[in-house]
Formats: C-alpha cells, structure tokens, sequence
C-alpha cells in the first residue's frame, strides 16, 4: 500500500493533524514529516512527536551508497525508498521547494476520515 501523504503550509495545522491520528491509534512509528528545511522538518517533527525520513527508514545500504548531487535529490530517493514513484516523488518536491512541509503515514488505515 503507498504511504498517505497530505502537504501543508501551516506547521500548526499539521501538529494538529499528527495528534489527532494518534489519539485515533496510528502509531508513532508509521508518522513521518518532511520538507526542505532540515531545522523546520526537525522542530514540527520533535514539536509532533512525529518521525523524519532517515538512514533507518531507506535502509543503511540506500543511504551508504547513495551520493546526492543537491537536497532535492535527497529528497526525492527519501519519497521513493518510503514507496512514491519518480514522478509523485518530483511533484511532492516540488511542492517542498514552494515551502510545502509534508505529513506521510505508512501502515494506516481510515485515515482519511481522521483528517476531514
């Protein structure tokens, strides 16, 4: 199943949402933030009790033989290796790069009904 992903402009409105998903028993493990502020990722991250992208999610052999050319390429193999195609892992990027910060939820289910 491919992650849930939902794009945010207000950090706040996703902390919300993180604490809303866990109230309803998502699982801290299945909750990830990602943007292309590293600072903004970690604080709204720490701030959520939520997870970023890292070397434990992309496997340590993905992120030993990995050499990124810039930050979105970065994030771009974080998108794919999390289970995004190319093309959804550039468009999501994309939106990074407009100031977008994006909440991913693996292993879920109903959530939708949990963020109206």
């Amino acid at each position: 199943m491919k992650p849930f992903i939902k794009g945010y402009t207000n950090d706040e409105q996703l902390k919300t949402d993180v604490s809303v998903l866990k109230d309803k028993g998502v699982n801290k493990d299945d909750v990830y933030i990602i943007s292309h502020d590293e600072d903004r990722t970690e604080r709204v991250a720490g701030g959520a009790d939520a997870n970023t992208i890292g070397t434990d999610e992309m496997g340590f052999s993905d992120a030993v033989g990995t050499v990124f050319k810039s930050q979105g390429d970065e994030l771009r193999t974080k998108l794919k290796d999390i289970g995004f195609s190319q093309e959804e892992a550039e468009q999501y990027e994309e939106e990074m790069d407009e100031g977008k910060i994006f909440l991913i939820v693996t292993n879920y289910e109903n959530i939708n009904s949990y963020l109206l």
